[in-house]
């Protein structure tokens, strides 16, 4: 079991040894950059700063779906096929934090064994200690180390979480929806508002009975809805991950998909709204961090009043944020 580490405190020559190490590709130093990122270390301003002019290239690629439908499968099947390309690649597998350790299981070093070897293969796993929707708080940073050393594909794997499980649209430049036959995801698919998020549907272990069903299924379900003539309209395909079955049209059709998107402007448009959401997100964590009790002296008064009647929550609300804008 991975467990959360503390804070380590690094110099600044070690940082700067760790950035040029992981631009030149040295998979030790990519490691230990994103451990500094996980751990929330002091240099992590520093590390980012540093590695921005060399970020903005790597193709994210999300892959989400119910748990057992194959994603790790489709990964391993996805990073043969790209290293046949001669893409060097990452891989950022999301993983289940434990409730008791904060830790998390990292399956993904066991089923991808294959590349564990390979040097042109970043294998990272990383726990959602306790983060929604599928992804860790710290995804997005992890992203730009792989960016920055080299990584012409990067391959985001969610937890398998399910309806909530939507998150990773807003991260990947190509979302793909993986179901399997027999698990109820055609319906789930309606459910859960996947058809939203989806760019490419893949309905994996398509050797199994019932496999057509689902896939006339999702191609009903896409046919109704209301798009433009000009916008993209995700295929579904068929695979046996296991087998490497249906991995090259899979890349045939994020090919296509990049094109379309590069090509109408949605390209940009995600890229701008991912980063916005990284630096809210950055700045809303710095918000909380002065909203602490500890931190800041005038919320507790505040919630003695919310808790005594004397004062309403928005009013609370409002007061606080005044408080925080005071020099």
């Amino acid at each position: 079991m991975a467990q959360p580490s503390r804070p380590v405190t690094r110099t600044a020559s070690d940082v700067a040894a760790l950035v040029e190490g992981a631009r030149a590709g040295r998979p030790r130093a990519v490691a230990r950059l994103i451990t500094l990122i996980e751990n929330g270390s002091p240099q992590l301003r520093e590390v980012l700063r540093a590695l921005a002019p060399d970020t903005g290239r790597a193709i994210v690629i999300g892959l989400t779906g119910s748990p057992g439908v194959g994603k790790s499968t489709t990964t391993t099947a996805l990073v043969s096929a790209l290293r046949e390309r001669g893409e060097r690649v990452g891989v950022l597998a999301v993983d289940p934090s434990s409730p008791f350790t904060g830790g998390a299981l990292l399956g993904d070093r066991i089923r991808m064994q294959q590349h564990t070897l390979d040097p042109e293969v970043f294998i990272r796993s990383m726990a959602t200690r306790g983060h929604l929707g599928g992804l860790a708080a710290a995804a997005p940073q992890a992203l730009r180390v792989f960016d920055a050393a080299g990584c012409g594909v990067v391959v985001v794997e969610t937890v398998g979480v399910g309806q909530s499980e939507v998150e990773i649209a807003g991260l990947a430049d190509v979302t793909l929806v993986l179901v399997a036959p027999g698990m109820g995801d055609g319906i789930q698919a309606a459910k859960a508002g996947i058809l939203e998020v989806g760019d490419v549907f893949v309905v994996n272990k398509a050797d199994r009975d019932g496999a057509q069903a689902v896939v006339r299924d999702l191609r009903n379900m896409v046919a109704m809805a209301d798009r433009a003539a000009t916008e993209w309209k995700p295929p579904v395909l068929t695979t046996v991950a296991s087998r490497g079955e249906g991995t090259d049209a899979l890349l045939g059709a994020i090919d296509r998909f990049v094109e379309h998107a590069r090509a109408d402007g949605n390209w940009q448009r995600r890229r701008t709204a991912r980063a916005a959401r990284e630096v809210e997100a950055i700045a809303l964590g710095e918000l909380r961090s002065r909203f602490r009790v500890d931190g800041h002296a005038g919320l507790a008064s505040l919630a003695e009043a919310v808790r005594d009647g004397r004062l309403d929550p928005y009013s609370a609300s409002d007061e606080l944020v005044a408080q925080l804008g005071e020099p």
